[in-house]
């Protein structure tokens, strides 16, 4: 998705299914498969559906040599892009996800992963929601089962082995919220089916999102030594949301950490501390404090009369 967001790779591009990828992710292995033959040359579309609709793993391997070469080397890939993206608890050996020592993630990652792919990729996030897709006459339906049965419901993507369980990385928009739920451990396809939505409608009902915040609201003031002002205003660059749940959204702590005075000259937007949100039970919400305008420094003259008034009358 990101060589087709950059241009490199088009739709209607086709990529070649080699014997290797027609052996390893065949029907044959006992895993999901989009039935290509050998010989084959798949549009990247259809590839694309093939893996997001019908869990081809004959078709992730078709991505994975077709842009570098082997598996081997596209998972390299995957683990420098892992990086990049932030992900702390994943490693990657194959491009299928199918059982392997080195190959692990987190649910934290795929949470990660799942909003990056929900956030950069608008124009091709649709696919996920599609419920069934058509290949080499043969037709698969979607497993995430959410899609049939929460309003809202537009993705991501089911998993199984026997390590794992049935997995579930899933989202759903109900008005202007989106939330994104991450499952694995399920014993069975109907108890994910039932979990997944008992999940996500939990979600919905007992957690909102609170403004806490406007961009651009002044959260404190700092004193100011040697500037031609004598305080700065502190703001913050945007608007400062947060997920709480409802019966917890009057506990909500709000704390803004500077060291003060600060040292003129002063330009605005630059950082001056943060602002810390601390809800019990989450991680807390760190958000930059910055200036709200210039502040010049004064002369020669102006920093003697500081210095003095310091030595007399101490910081205040």
């Amino acid at each position: 998705m990101s060589k087709i967001k950059d241009g490199s790779i088009k739709l209607d591009d086709t990529f070649s299914v080699s014997e290797n990828a027609w052996r390893k992710g065949g029907a044959a292995t006992g895993g999901s498969t989009m039935f290509l033959s050998i010989g084959d040359n798949v549009s990247v579309e259809n590839i694309i559906k093939g893996i997001v609709i019908q869990s081809g793993n004959d078709a992730c391997i078709v991505v994975a040599e077709n842009i570098s070469g082997s598996e081997e080397d596209f998972a390299e890939l995957m683990n420098k892009t892992a990086s990049e993206l932030g992900l702390k608890h994943s490693s990657f050996a194959n491009s299928t996800g199918l059982p392997h020592p080195d190959q692990k993630m987190s649910m934290e990652d795929l949470a990660i992963l799942s909003r990056h792919i929900i956030k950069e990729f608008p124009d091709l996030y649709h696919y996920f929601k599609e419920k069934e897709f058509v290949y080499n006459n043969i037709k698969q339906g979607n497993r995430n089962p959410l899609l049939y049965t929460m309003s809202g419901a537009d993705g991501l993507k089911t998993g199984h082995t026997e390590e794992a369980g049935f997995c579930l990385a899933a989202s759903a928009v109900k008005g202007d919220r989106r939330l994104i739920e991450v499952m694995s451990g399920m014993n069975s396809n109907k108890e994910r089916s039932e979990e997944s939505e008992r999940l996500m409608s939990w979600g919905f009902r007992e957690f909102q999102n609170y403004k806490l915040f406007t961009k651009g609201q002044t959260v404190a003031s700092s004193k100011v030594w040697y500037g031609k002002d004598k305080t700065v205003d502190l703001t913050i660059a945007s608007d400062v949301i947060k997920t709480v749940k409802n019966n917890q959204k009057d506990e909500i702590k709000a704390t803004a950490e500077f060291d003060e005075p600060i040292k003129a000259p002063i330009k605005a937007g630059d950082v001056i501390g943060t602002l810390k949100i601390e809800t019990e039970g989450q991680n807390a919400l760190k958000i930059p404090l910055i200036a709200a305008s210039d502040v010049q420094k004064v002369g020669l003259w102006g920093r003697f009369w500081a210095n003095v008034k310091f030595f007399i009358f101490g910081a205040k």
